[in-house]
């Protein structure tokens, strides 16, 4: 049985990235295409893992984290290792980005009021002009 493979075009055409990132993810040992000169030829399972890797990174996920978690999946043959370790670090990667939400709720609450103050500040100098000038 033939396994289906995929360029790196085709890797690049069907999940948005380009070259250079499906060759840094493998210099990261995250993907291992079968290589054939210079040619890059990734397999099923490079595909589920470029799948994994781009959804972990689009949670905030570090490389770090993803190689691990990946690594995990030989574990045992129901996964529940990798898993569990995943779930692990969606939970504190959870907390880490309501964290964010807050600190960035605050500093949007502080920059717009910063922007009405300067906008009050700026109509009273022009309201001060206009009296000056009658």
């Amino acid at each position: 049985m033939t396994q289906h493979v995929m360029t790196i075009r085709e890797m690049c055409d069907t999940f948005e990235v380009t070259p250079r990132t499906l060759r840094f993810y493998e210099s990261k040992e995250l993907l291992s295409p079968i290589r054939e000169g210079q040619k890059r030829l990734f397999t099923r399972r490079d595909r589920a893992r470029l799948k994994l890797i781009l959804r972990g990174k689009r949670f905030g996920f570090s490389l770090e984290d993803i190689r691990q978690l990946l690594n995990l999946y030989d574990a045992d043959d129901k996964h529940r290792t990798q898993l569990s370790e995943t779930l692990k670090v969606a939970r504190r990667r959870l907390e880490e980005m309501y964290r964010q939400r807050d600190e960035l709720g605050l500093a949007i609450e502080e920059l717009r009021e910063q922007i009405l103050w300067g906008e009050r500040r700026i109509a009273g100098e022009a309201a001060n002009l206009h009296t000056a000038a009658e």
